[in-house]
């Protein structure tokens, strides 16, 4: 008998990539399918050499239901899709084909080939500028494509598993970071940003006055809980995916080390996201186990990864958010 068969979309990517590492691990067979858009290649070659992996190079939006990829495939793990936030205010039809639609192509593979369970990775900035902690029951307020198309993807996948019995999970990821995050394109990641900035010997980009928190949690510790949101016969479920404990911009700034240059705070952005993990505890027994600053400092220990990185500066931050303040500050004073 063959090893279990495991399917990653953006198997190439930040998060997908760790995800192939776990499923490798527990001993399954994997498919990567990645447009490789944004210089993914890299990933690829950590398991060139490994014949349980196999790189299949196509948009999701193209798929079809009976694609052999998905053939006797036991789970799908679907990361694939447009990560920036700010450009989405630019590029909404783009989000919402790659995000919305594309998720839909997926979804039709699997039912084809009868999965036993698919694993959305959702977002939580469907919640808006939500009150904290954060449960699952919190109300959608989207402010932007980008939270939009991804809460439509979400909203397709639950329809499949109520219309046609689709073994699904939908895990909302609230500040994942780590190694392999993307290190080229659109002004993005707080991570990225800072890391190249602290390579050049530049100051660090702190947007407002730093004391606005996010909720990290390390990258191994997000793969972890979506093989555990599979590995479950709960289904239909959302669970909302974090560390549970909030870190502001100043202390994340600290741990890098270097100087540090104000920016104006954007309209639209929470001053804290905060997930409430009660959920994802206690009905699939997960919890993190990667410390905010272990994790900062096994960035540290990689950082030449971001050498090629772009280099963000006042300059090209103001020009990069300019769309985003026009339509976002009108939306805020309304």
């Amino acid at each position: 008998m063959g090893k279990p068969l495991a399917i990653v979309t953006g198997g190439c990517g930040f998060i997908g990539s760790h995800m192939v590492d776990v499923l490798v691990d527990k001993g399954f067979a994997v498919h990567v399918v990645d447009s490789l858009v944004g210089g993914r290649e890299a990933n690829i070659a950590r398991h060139s050499a490994n014949s349980d992996v196999r790189f299949f190079k196509e948009d999701i939006r193209a798929l079809e239901p009976g694609n052999a990829i998905f053939d006797g495939a036991k789970f799908v793990f679907h990361f694939a899709g447009i990560g920036d936030i700010v450009p989405s205010i630019e590029r909404p039809l783009d989000y919402m084909s790659v995000n919305a639609q594309g998720t839909v192509q997926v979804l039709e593979c699997a039912r084809a080939a009868g999965v036993e369970k698919l694993v959305y990775a959702a977002s939580s900035s469907c919640y808006g500028l939500a009150a904290v902690p954060t449960d699952e029951s919190h109300v959608i307020d989207t402010k932007y494509p980008y939270a939009l198309s991804k809460y439509q993807g979400e909203q397709a996948v639950l329809h499949w598993h109520s219309v046609y019995g689709l073994p699904v999970n939908s895990v909302r990821i609230f500040n994942a970071y780590g190694t392999r995050s993307r290190t080229s394109g659109a002004y993005g990641a707080v991570f990225g940003v800072f890391l190249k900035q602290k390579l050049a010997g530049k100051p660090l980009t702190i947007v407002g006055d730093g004391t606005q928190s996010r909720d990290f949690l390390y990258v191994t510790d997000v793969a972890k809980a979506f093989y555990a949101a599979a590995d479950t016969d709960r289904v239909g479920e959302i669970y909302n995916l974090g560390a549970g404990n909030p870190q502001t911009v100043n202390y994340l700034a600290s741990l890098l080390g270097g100087e540090t240059v104000a920016l104006p705070k954007r309209p639209g952005e929470p001053d804290c996201t905060w997930a409430d993990i009660t959920k994802i505890k206690t009905e699939l027994g997960w919890k993190p186990e990667v410390s905010f600053e272990q994790g900062v400092s096994k960035i540290l220990d990689n950082i030449d990864y971001w050498r090629e990185a772009p280099l963000w500066d006042v300059d090209s931050i103001a020009d990069a958010t300019k769309t985003w303040f026009r339509f976002m500050q009108e939306k805020q004073n309304g």
